[in-house]
Parts: structure tokens; sequence; C-alpha cells
């Protein structure tokens, strides 16, 4: 069986390896999670281990899972980050291949039309691939543009689709503009939700104000004063 020594010194590699990934100094971890930088300094050299609460704030700082910090090998943030982002990328690029051949197929079996409108709709459609995929990865600045980028481009698609019908038609269009407006309210519902989720997920963190270093000098000086007072005690019999 691994002996905690062991343990602490795996831990405290997995914590300095996602630090360094997510380009933290030991000052600036240590002010995220309300300790003093040398309990980081002190985790990241082995000698010894943050309790479970910490561990799981890691993580969500992170944008890990608590074995990954406790597990045999931590993948890096920045390794992590990059196979995120190509997935993002390459599920986009599907969107956008979609459109592409859809337009190309009406321009020529379908000549006369507004076909070019496909690149308007593959926005919201890519905007929904991505908050998907960012709710998966935990991504929530990221979740937070995709929503906005989704309500302005349904927004944009319904006015442009509606002024491409009244063109056909040989009337004007433009007084389709105040379906804009509809984007106010969901711009702002959108914003309030990603605040409140920030808010929320600070709230959660531990609020240990003390120190490590505090806890154990206070546990020092409890043993300290019982160790004293068995003295006295043994003398005193």
């Amino acid at each position: 069986m691994e002996n905690e020594e062991a343990a602490n010194k795996r831990i405290g590699k997995n914590i300095a390896t996602f630090r360094k990934g997510a380009n933290l100094t030991q000052a600036e971890l240590a002010q995220k999670i309300n300790y003093s930088d040398k309990s980081v300094s002190k985790w990241e050299s082995g000698n010894g281990a943050p309790d479970v609460y910490v561990l799981m704030s890691l993580a969500e700082l992170f944008g890990v899972t608590v074995n990954d910090l406790v597990g045999e090998s931590a993948k890096t943030r920045s390794s992590a980050t990059a196979t995120r982002v190509i997935v993002m990328l390459l599920s986009s690029a599907l969107i956008w291949l979609i459109a592409t051949a859809a337009f190309v197929a009406f321009q020529i079996f379908a000549s006369s039309g507004a076909w070019w409108i496909a690149f308007v709709y593959a926005v919201p459609a890519n905007a929904i691939l991505i908050i998907v995929l960012s709710a998966a990865f935990k991504q929530r600045t990221v979740n937070f543009i995709a929503v906005t980028v989704l309500i302005w481009g349904v927004l944009a698609g319904v006015f442009l689709t509606g002024f491409i019908i009244f063109r056909s038609h040989g009337t004007g269009g433009g007084e389709l503009w105040p379906c804009f407006l509809l984007g106010i309210p969901l711009q702002a519902a959108n914003t309030l939700w990603y605040c409140l989720r920030r808010v929320r997920s600070k709230q959660q963190k531990p609020k240990k104000k003390k120190s490590a270093e505090e806890g154990e000098e206070s546990a020092k000086a409890q043993a300290a004063a019982s160790g004293a007072k068995e003295k006295e005690n043994s003398i005193g019999e």
C-alpha cells in the first residue's frame, strides 16, 4: 500500500503541473483559494496535502476532476485546453462544410435565389454546437459567448429571411428591424445568468481565512500546552 509521503508528493506534483498549465504563480493560486502561498508551496513540495474541500476547489479552478489531482498522472491544462479547442474547431468546420455544400447544391440546381442565407443559418447552428460542447467542458465564458452569438444569429437570420421574402414580393422589408429589440432582454438575461453562475461558483469555494501554517501552529501550541499540563500533573503526583 502506498504510504502518506508518496501520496502527498504525487498530489503536490499534480497541483504544480496544473498550476503552471494555468499560468498561475503560487501566490496567485493561494489568493484564489483563500490560503497562503506558503501552504501551496508546502503542498507542491509534498510536505502535506490539502483537504478534500480544497481539492474540490482546485479541481473546479483548473477545470479537471479530483481524480486528476490525486491520480498517478496529471494531464496539463494546456494540453486539455488544446484538445477541447481542436474538438470545437473540427465540429464547427463540419457545420460550415454542410452550409457550403447546401449553398453549392442550391446554386447549381436552383440558381435563382439568395442561397447565401445558408451561411447565415450556419452561425446559430454553430453556436448551438459550441454551447453543448462548452457545457460539457465546463467552460462558462465560452458558453456565454456562444449563447450571445446564438441570440443575435437567430435574430439576424429571421430579419434577413423576412427581408428576402419581402423583396421577392416587391415590398420593402426594412420594417423588420424591431425584431432585434427582442435581443436586448435575451442578452440581459444571458448576462445575468452568467454573472449568477460566477457568484455561485465563488460562494461554493471554501471560505477558510486561516492558512494551513496558522492551523499547524495552533495545533502545536495545543500539543505543547497539553504536554506541559501532563508534566505538571506528573510532578504534582
